[in-house]
């Protein structure tokens, strides 16, 4: 047995019954395995998942290392991770370099923490390792440059604006360009003019994510966005409350109108956690979980009440880089690998039919 000479069509055998989780097809379908390098019973190899943020990396990586390990001959298995964020396929015609995917976190009303949410789901898969642009469309409420500690733009060098850059996140918001306390009375036409400069007259570069955190509500600010830049997905913030829930119902809905895919809702502020270990559900119970669904559509997560995600905000440094051990970090960790995951398999779906049919 230990003189059986290993060959590459074994180990691609081996490893064709491992499957993605998502995407439900094994890594030889996938066209994930790369570089498969056999030495005297040693073989190492890459798998190129879908994002750096995928949230089952350890299992692929360990189902792969044991799967080819049980194979006649072979002493050691190396495994290597790499990853190609897959792009959504769709027309970006009008900005100079392409982004893979933009997704959208939107609310029905203010209040509910949905830049919050933005924020940290793009300090995540920026940690990842993504190329990540958070864009603040919400121009008459623009919190991002304090919630990310930016305050000014570099200066450019081009007839493009270069992006604020903060915890390895481009940044651009109208914060950046006006006067601080000073109110943007603008009309439709002015703002869909300003969201449209952001995509076109900012030197964004090759973006994996474009995160946009949306203006609360159903208003100019979605449409002028849609109409700009199509969008891969978008996300629900609500509270637990009915309330929350009946505005949070309503951004649901226009996301289906828009025709962008419902990548899910987050619950935030979902519970206080006392100092006996007892939650106190302050909004309520539940309630995002069953609007997702009665909308038919995810449940991400859910976010407790914890001082330290307000300090955070106020003071520039995101819960998930400042506090990244606390629970609430791990919630908006898990929440982005989830929205990474979830963007990979529609954007694998949209550019690959043949596949699509094979998917479960």
């Amino acid at each position: 047995m230990s003189d059986h000479k290993i060959t590459q069509e074994e180990v691609l055998a081996a490893l064709r019954n491992v499957q993605d989780p998502e995407l439900h097809k094994d890594l030889v379908t996938l066209n994930m395995v790369r570089d498969i390098k056999i030495s005297n019973g040693d073989v190492s190899f890459t798998v190129v998942l879908t994002t750096p943020a995928c949230p089952l990396r350890q299992q692929i990586e360990k189902e792969a290392r044991d799967a080819v390990k049980a194979l006649p001959g072979v002493k050691k298995v190396e495994v290597k991770l790499d990853a190609n964020v897959p792009s959504d396929g769709k027309n970006r015609g009008l900005l100079e370099l392409p982004i893979r995917n933009a997704i959208a976190v939107g609310s029905g009303k203010g209040g509910v923490g949905k830049s919050t949410v933005a924020v940290n789901i793009a300090v995540v898969l920026a940690q990842s390792g993504a190329c990540v642009g958070l864009l603040d469309a919400d121009i008459y409420g623009p919190n991002i440059p304090t919630m990310m500690g930016a305050s000014t733009l570099p200066v450019s060098s081009g007839n493009k604006l270069l992006p604020a850059e903060a915890h390895g996140v481009k940044l651009m918001s109208i914060g950046f360009l006006v006067k601080p306390n000073q109110p943007l009375i603008w009309r439709g036409p002015m703002l869909h003019s300003a969201i449209r400069q952001f995509l076109t007259d900012v030197s964004w570069g090759q973006l994996d994510y474009l995160i946009v955190d949306l203006p609360p509500g159903t208003g100019d600010a979605p449409l002028s966005l849609a109409q700009s830049l199509p969008l891969s997905g978008g996300i629900i913030v609500t509270l637990p409350q009915q309330v929350s829930l009946d505005d949070a119902r309503r951004s649901l809905e226009m996301f289906r109108t828009l025709d962008v895919d419902i990548f899910g809702v987050v619950e935030n502020m979902s519970y206080l956690e006392l100092p006996d270990g007892t939650r106190l559900d302050i909004f309520g119970a539940g309630g995002g979980e069953r609007l997702a669904k009665e909308g038919g559509v995810p449940f991400l997560g859910a976010i407790p009440i914890d001082p330290i995600v307000r300090t955070g905000g106020d003071s520039g440094e995101p819960v998930v880089v400042k506090y990244p051990q606390s629970v609430a970090a791990q919630a908006f960790q898990k929440i982005a690998k989830d929205v990474a995951a979830k963007a990979s398999v529609a954007a694998i779906k949209q550019n690959q039919p043949n596949l699509t049919n094979l998917m479960k």
